[in-house]
C-alpha cells in the first residue's frame, strides 16, 4: 500500500496498491525530493486511458522496476483530470522534448519542479521502437547524479522556452472570419468525414463554426460538410451503436474502430452539434442520435440526485481493449435467433472493423443499412427492421450482463456546465421537458455544492479554473433563458465578472488558464483541444452579457481578447474555430428582448431561433419582443408567426 488511499480522485485510488511508493502532488513532496536530493517521477494520466492501464500493469507492477523507482526517485503520481493546470504544463514540456504528448505522462523532474527528460508510454524493455523502462531510469539516474548541473541548466531552459512570447495583436473582421472557414473546408475529409487523417479526432468546434456560418450565409459547402462528418461519425464503430453516445476518438480514417474511453466533454459537444444540425437539416437520423446521446448520458454519465460524472473508462481489463463493446459471430449466435444474426451481422460486421488484437472481435458499426439487406438477402424490408430493432435490444441486454468499464462518479464544475447548456440547447431544440429538468437539477446541485464560502471548485478541495468559471457562466445563462429565472442571470453576471478579476490577462488582453501559473509560466490558450477552448466561449459570454446588460466593459473585454488571439487562431486555423465562431457572434449578434412570460407562445418562439447567436434577455410582461439585429432594432413584435418568419429571414429558411 502506497499513500493514495485516500485520495479523492478514484485514478489515485486505482494506483494505491500498485508496488511503487507514490506520492499525491504537494509542496511536501518536493521539499523530500530536496532533503534526499532525488529526481522525481511524475506519472499523469486517468481512469479511462488505456495506455495508463496498460503502463501500471507491465512497470508500476513490475517488482524491479518499482524498487528502482522507491530506492531512486520520489514518485508522484496525478490525475490529468482533477488537477488539468499542473497536466497542461508538463504536457508541453515533453511535446518539446520529445514531439509527441498524452497519456499517460512520464516526466522526469528536479525537487524544483522544473522538467527535464520525459515520454508517454513506456514498455518495461525495449519494444517496437520504444526505449524500455528499465533502460529509461538508468539513464535518467546517471544524467542526474553524475551532470545535475547540466540537468538544471537544461530544465532553465526548457522552462524559459515554454512560458509564451509577448502577444502580437491582430484586428478581426469579416475577411478573417471568411478565410477560417475555407481553411476549415480545406482541412475536410471529402471521403470518410471529419478533419484530417488518423487518429481521428472530432472537431465540435469546426462543426460548429461550419453549422452556424451555413445558418447565416446558406453555404452549401459547410453544410455538406457538416452533413457528411455527422452521418459518418455515426455510421462507425466511434458511436456506440447500442447505447449511443460516441467514444473518444478513431484510430483510423474512417470512424469504424475507436479509443473506447467515453467522456464528458466529448458527448456534451456531440449533443450539441448534433441537435444543431437537425434544427438546421432536420432528418430523423440527425434527431436519433441525439436522442441516443441524451440516453446513454442519462443512463450511464449521470446521477440521479442532478450532475454528471467524467468519464467511462475504455477497458475492464488493459489486455482486453474494448472488450466490453466488441462482438465476435459466437456472440450474435448465441444471443441471436438463426435470422436475426444472419441480418444482424449484415449490419453490424465489417472487414475493416476488427480489433488488431483480436480479429475475432468485432467493433459494432452500420456496415450495411436495411435496404441493401433486404436486396442481398430477400427478406423484406418490414422484417429487417424488425429483426435489427428485435437484435439489437437482446445485444444490448446481454452486453449489460458483462462487467462494465469503470466510471469516473467526479463531478467536476467545468464538464457539468457543458453537459447542462448541451442539455438545455438539446431542449430549445426537441422541446422534451425531461431533459430541462434533469439539466436544472444538475445545475442547482453544483451551484450549491461547488460554490463554498463564495469561492468556486473545480472539484470538492480542488481550486476553479478558467473552464470551470466560463463553462458554468454559461449553462446559468442558458438556465436564464429557458426558465426567465434572474436568479440563474445573476450568478452567471457574477461568475463572470470574478472570471475577469481572476484570470484576464490586464496587460495584453484574454484570459489565463490558471490563477497561478506553475513554474512561473501563465497559459492563455485558444485552441480547441479538442473540446472548444475556454477564451473562445469567454468571448462569447462577453458578448452575450454585454448584449443584455448593456454594459461597454463586457464587450471592451471581449473585443480585447479577439484582438490578442486574431493571430494565432490565423495560423492554427481548424484547430481554433470556435475562436472564429466567437468572432461570428461578434460581427453578426442578435439580440431579442422578450417582453413576456418564460413558456409563453413568444418566448418559445425566440427560444427557437435559428439564428445561432441570439441573446435573450426577459423584461417587464408586454405581450411583444423586440427584436435587435446588431445595432438595429425592429419595431416590438406580439404575433408569433410574424416574429418567426422575422427570425427566419435573418437565417438561411
Amino acid at each position: 500500500m502506497n499513500r493514495l488511499a485516500d485520495e479523492r480522485s478514484p485514478y489515485l485510488r486505482h494506483a494505491a496498491t500498485q508496488k511503487v511508493d507514490w506520492h499525491p502532488w504537494s509542496e511536501e513532496v518536493f521539499q523530500r525530493a530536496v532533503d534526499e536530493n532525488k529526481p522525481v517521477f511524475l506519472s499523469t494520466g486517468a481512469v479511462w486511458c488505456h495506455w495508463c492501464h496498460v503502463m501500471a500493469q507491465e512497470c508500476f507492477e513490475n517488482e524491479d522496476i518499482a524498487a528502482i523507482l522507491n530506492e531512486d526517485f520520489i514518485c508522484i503520481k496525478l490525475d490529468r483530470d482533477e488537477r488539468p493546470d499542473i497536466d497542461r504544463r508538463y504536457q508541453q514540456a515533453v511535446v518539446a522534448i520529445s514531439s509527441t504528448g498524452g497519456w499517460p505522462l512520464s516526466v522526469f523532474l528536479t525537487p524544483e519542479k522544473m522538467p527535464f527528460f520525459g515520454g508517454t508510454y513506456f514498455p518495461p524493455e525495449d519494444s517496437q521502437g520504444r526505449p524500455g523502462f528499465r533502460k529509461v531510469l538508468a539513464a535518467v539516474l546517471d544524467f542526474y547524479r553524475n551532470k545535475k548541473g547540466d540537468v538544471e541548466d537544461y530544465a532553465r531552459k526548457l522552462v524559459e522556452h515554454l512560458k509564451p512570447g509577448p502577444a502580437d495583436h491582430g484586428n478581426p473582421d469579416a475577411a478573417m472570419l471568411d478565410s477560417a472557414l475555407e481553411s476549415v473546408l480545406s482541412a475536410a475529409d471529402s471521403v470518410n468525414g471529419g478533419f484530417g487523417s488518423f487518429p481521428k479526432f472530432p472537431m465540435a468546434g469546426a462543426i460548429d463554426l461550419l453549422l452556424n456560418r451555413y445558418a447565416l450565409t446558406g453555404d452549401e459547402r459547410a453544410a455538406s460538410v457538416v452533413r457528411k462528418t455527422l452521418e459518418a461519425m455515426a455510421r462507425g464503430g466511434f458511436c456506440d451503436q447500442l447505447k449511443g453516445g460516441f467514444h473518444r476518438y478513431s484510430v483510423d480514417e474512417a470512424w469504424l474502430v475507436p479509443h473506447f474511453e467515453k467522456m464528458a466533454d466529448d458527448n456534451a459537444w456531440h449533443l450539441r452539434n448534433y441537435a444543431a444540425a437537425y434544427a438546421l437539416f432536420g432528418g430523423e437520423s440527425l434527431r436519433e442520435v441525439a436522442e441516443g446521446i441524451i440516453r446513454f448520458s442519462r443512463d450511464v454519465l449521470s446521477d440521479p440526485a442532478g450532475g454528471f460524472y467524467a468519464s467511462q473508462d475504455a477497458d475492464v481489463t488493459p489486455d482486453d481493449e474494448g472488450g466490453y463493446f466488441t462482438w465476435t459471430d459466437a456472440d450474435f449466435r448465441q444471443i441471436l435467433d438463426e435470422e436475426e444474426s444472419r441480418v444482424l451481422q449484415l449490419h453490424f460486421f465489417s472487414s475493416r472493423g476488427r480489433m488488431h488484437h483480436d480479429e475475432a472481435k468485432h467493433v459494432l458499426c452500420r456496415a450495411k443499412e436495411p435496404e441493401e439487406i433486404a436486396g442481398l438477402t430477400g427478406i423484406e424490408i418490414g422484417k429487417v427492421h424488425e429483426f435489427i430493432a428485435k437484435g439489437k435490444a437482446k445485444l444490448l441486454a446481454a452486453r449489460e450482463m458483462r462487467e462494465a468499464p469503470f466510471i469516473d462518479r467526479t463531478l467536476y464544475t467545468s464538464l457539468n456546465g457543458m453537459y447542462i447548456a448541451a442539455f438545455l440547447n438539446a431542449y430549445r431544440v426537441f422541446r422534451d421537458e425531461q431533459v430541462r429538468e434533469f439539466a436544472l437539477l444538475s445545475l442547482d446541485r453544483i451551484v450549491e455544492e461547488h460554490i463554498v464560502e463564495g469561492e468556486l471548485l473545480h472539484a470538492p478541495g480542488i481550486p476553479a479554473l478558467l473552464d470551470d468559471y466560463v463553462y458554468l457562466s454559461e449553462a446559468l445563462l442558458c438556465a436564464y433563458e429557458v426558465s426567465g429565472d434572474l436568479a440563474y442571470y445573476d450568478r452567471a453576471a457574477l461568475l463572470m465578472m470574478s472570471c475577469v478579476e481572476r484570470f484576464r490577462d490586464r496587460e495584453s488582453g484574454g484570459f489565463f488558464d490558471a490563477e497561478e501559473g506553475l513554474l512561473g509560466i501563465r497559459l492563455k490558450p485558444v485552441e480547441d483541444i479538442p473540446h472548444p477552448s475556454a477564451n473562445a466561449v469567454a468571448i462569447m459570454l462577453l458578448l452575450r452579457l454585454g448584449r443584455i446588460t448593456g454594459r461597454e466593459e463586457y464587450r471592451q473585454y471581449a473585443e480585447e481578447s479577439l484582438k490578442v488571439f486574431a493571430k494565432t487562431a490565423a495560423l492554427i486555423g481548424p484547430h481554433a474555430a470556435y475562436y472564429f465562431c466567437a468572432l461570428d457572434a461578434w460581427l453578426n449578434p442578435v439580440s431579442l428582448t422578450v417582453q413576456a412570460a418564460a413558456g409563453s407562445d413568444l418566448a418559445i418562439t425566440a427560444l427557437q431561433s435559428l439564428h445561432p447567436f441570439r441573446s435573450i434577455v426577459y423584461a417587464e410582461d408586454g405581450g411583444h419582443v423586440i427584436p435587435c439585429f446588431g445595432s438595429v432594432c425592429h419595431e416590438p413584435v406580439s404575433d408569433p408567426q410574424t416574429l418567426a418568419a422575422l427570425l427566419r429571414s435573418r437565417c438561411i429558411q
